[in-house]
């Protein structure tokens, strides 16, 4: 009995550890198998397993496609038999990634985010008039706003105009101009309103403390 004991260590290597060891003695099985027609046989029988492993994805579109590159990458593509999907290789398992290509419209100023250039650059489409210099204003809060949830420190409305001048490509001018935006209590009150919030059983605990001492009749 000692001898016939497996430790993990000594084990093969499982490639896919979710399917756990069994499946990977069925599929180790199913190579060795010399007749093709068994061994296609044991391929679906195997891949019968795998789905009742998985019911939560039978409805996913593509879920046999996908078992049966599974299968494959356990086997280490070392499994000939018919598959009703084309086969995977080796190469595409272990060819890298494409790197992503994250949008970077301005990363000069990155507290403002990308959807404060996005107004920005629908703003300067809109036609002239007092919707469009409103919306500029509101813009101009908005990164006001951002600047001061990045930095603790107060900014005066030249900064941000100065910003807004550089991120529309000199569309929007207000540097010089006689407007004033909100202040910072008032950009960030509701920001301050749930930062101070005291838990809701502070208030029931005190309750319950003077309850406690009362004496009873």
């Amino acid at each position: 009995m000692i001898d016939q004991l497996e430790y993990n260590t000594e084990r093969v290597h499982l490639i896919i550890p979710e399917y756990g060891r069994h499946i990977q003695k069925m599929v180790n099985q199913c190579i060795a198998t010399e007749d093709r027609e068994e061994r296609n046989k044991c391929a679906k029988s195997i891949i019968s397993v795998m789905g009742n492993l998985n019911p939560h994805l039978r409805d996913v579109p593509d879920f046999q496609h996908k078992l049966w590159d599974q299968l494959f990458i356990i086997a280490d593509f070392k499994l000939d038999v018919e598959s009703p999907y084309p086969i995977p290789s080796e190469e595409e398992l272990k060819e890298r990634p494409q790197p992503l290509e994250y949008p970077q419209n301005f990363p000069k100023y990155r507290f403002y985010g990308n959807n404060i250039k996005r107004m920005i650059d629908v703003a300067i489409g809109w036609e002239e008039g007092e919707l469009k210099n409103a919306l500029v204003i509101n813009i101009a809060n908005h990164m006001k706003k951002s600047f001061l949830n990045w930095n603790k420190d107060t900014v005066e409305d030249v900064v941000i105009f100065g910003h807004l001048f550089e991120l529309s490509d000199g569309k929007f001018d207000l540097r010089n101009s006689e407007e004033v935006l909100s202040e910072a209590t008032e950009l960030l009150k509701n920001k301050k309103r749930f930062t101070n919030k005291k838990p809701s059983g502070k208030s029931n605990n005190k309750g319950q403390n003077h309850n406690r001492n009362r004496k009873r009749n």
